[in-house]
């Protein structure tokens, strides 16, 4: 049995690699948060530290579930494997549940600089363009 599928142009590679990048980094922002390194600590106040670590575990799990659910997403793209959808749509939920807390219920929130608010809106929009996009993908049989 033989699959067909179309064959992806640069746009599919350029969009895969970036978003892998992207999450990639995501992976290094959580490992920093998790292990609480001088490169993470020397980036906040005190008081940010202070409600940072001490967010409630599911907020961090919600961060891990979404930074390595779209690690894995974007190679299942980049291997051309439909499963990349359902990985693209667990890490958009888990980016939901995260800027939710984020945006409505962190104490921390008036300590947010114009950066913060900038990567509370890319976050959601990233992942909603790459689940979009592996739904496309699939659709239009580059996704096997």
């Amino acid at each position: 049995m033989t699959t067909d599928t179309k064959k992806p142009g640069s746009t599919f590679w350029v969009i895969g690699i970036i978003g892998l990048i992207w999450n990639l980094m995501g992976i290094d922002g959580y490992i920093n948060q998790s292990y609480q390194t001088e490169r993470f600590k020397s980036m906040y106040t005190e008081e940010q530290l202070e409600i940072i670590l001490n967010l409630p575990p599911w907020v961090t799990a919600a961060f891990a579930v979404a930074v390595f659910s779209s690690v894995f997403a974007c190679f299942f793209l980049l291997l051309k494997k439909k499963i990349a959808k359902t990985f693209f749509l667990t890490g958009l939920l888990a980016v939901l549940v995260q800027t939710s807390y984020n945006l409505f219920i962190n104490p921390g929130k008036n300590f947010y600089g114009s950066m913060d608010y900038s990567m509370l809106i890319m976050i959601p929009i990233i992942s909603v363009f790459l689940f979009w996009y592996s739904k496309k993908c699939t659709e239009g049989g580059t996704l096997s």
